[in-house]
């Protein structure tokens, strides 16, 4: 029996939109639903754009793919790969690959929909998981290892959910492809989790960033998992982004092409997109991921924030 794993999905639409029509011409035009995105002030991300916007970086959302027509994404993405069916068309036929590759890079300023964390950085869809949201261990593994030897800056692993952790680090498979990316120069971010529990989900000397998630007050959201060494925290609470603008099981009450979700999952994109913006400061992996620990905010040292909210405008400041 081929064995299966579940990623936790934010699954609870909390918001929906109208497709929003945009020109195609080259000057900029506000993001009609950018007001909805309180994610992008609380982490400063605006302040950060003055000083890098994650030009000619590429982030890895190796998930359950993209809907490579939306047009809030179309124009943003790279090649990537379908593990599930084995092709280089990595559609997403659940819904949550093409969330988290909103919330990390839609296009911004074209008069469509949402702005996107790192609106200079672009989308590399690798597909692992299934329509159901569930993939074996080694696809996951070689997602992983392809995206970084295919070009990714940045790989984000919203795979947040105990089971598929605790089976997927009992043989140290995900470590180790962990550290074959950074080794390659890419710098992985990971979902902390959504079961509301303290979680060293990886061995100590893994170099990965692990996100929690926060609320619109930067107070730790119920549901996220903390514990983890040196994680960090972001926004997972009604983040609206993309969704595929066709039927899946993101997608069975809302076809309009975005809706919110909640879920670190949500959280994890928006530090690969700060992740993006330091690497366009030619930034090592060790260096980004350093950047962003030593400038998180948690002011009221708050155990389930971790280290902090992150400041991306307070990393791209901070010296090499």
């Amino acid at each position: 029996m081929r064995r299966t794993t579940s990623v936790l999905l934010a699954t609870t639409v909390v918001a929906t939109a109208v497709l929003a029509t945009g020109c195609g011409s080259d000057d900029k035009k506000p993001d009609p639903m950018r007001d909805q995105q309180y994610a992008l002030d609380s982490l400063k991300l605006p302040d950060a754009w003055k000083t890098a916007d994650g030009d000619k970086t590429v982030i890895a959302v190796v998930d359950t793919g993209a809907d490579l027509k939306h047009p809030d994404l179309k124009d943003r993405l790279v090649d990537g790969h379908d593990f599930v069916d084995n092709d280089d068309d990595p559609t997403d036929q659940n819904g949550h690959g093409t969330h988290v590759s909103g919330i990390a890079a839609a296009a911004t300023d074209n008069g469509i929909g949402i702005a996107g964390g790192a609106p200079g950085a672009k989308i590399m869809p690798v597909r692992v998981l299934g329509a159901d949201g569930s993939g074996t261990d080694a696809n996951i593994t070689k997602g992983i290892i392809w995206a970084a030897n295919h070009g990714a800056h940045v790989i984000n692993l919203s795979l947040g959910e105990s089971g598929l952790m605790a089976r997927l680090l009992k043989g140290g498979v995900l470590n180790a492809a962990i550290t074959a990316a950074h080794a390659k120069g890419a710098v992985v971010v990971a979902a902390a989790g959504n079961d509301g529990t303290a979680l060293q989900p990886y061995k100590p000397l893994t170099p990965v960033l692990v996100v929690g998630a926060s609320g619109p007050a930067n107070k730790p959201a119920a549901f996220s998992n903390f514990g983890a060494e040196q994680a960090v925290t972001a926004p997972g609470v009604k983040i609206l982004s993309t969704l595929p603008t066709y039927t899946t099981p993101e997608t069975k009450s809302n076809t309009s092409g975005y809706g919110a979700l909640d879920g670190t999952s949500m959280a994890a994109p928006y530090v690969s997109a700060v992740a993006a913006l330091l690497h366009q400061q030619d930034r090592t992996p060790d260096q980004i991921m350093t950047a962003i620990r030593s400038t998180a905010s948690n002011p009221d040292k708050l155990p389930k924030l971790g280290l902090g909210v992150v400041d991306a405008a307070a990393a791209v400041a901070s010296k090499k």
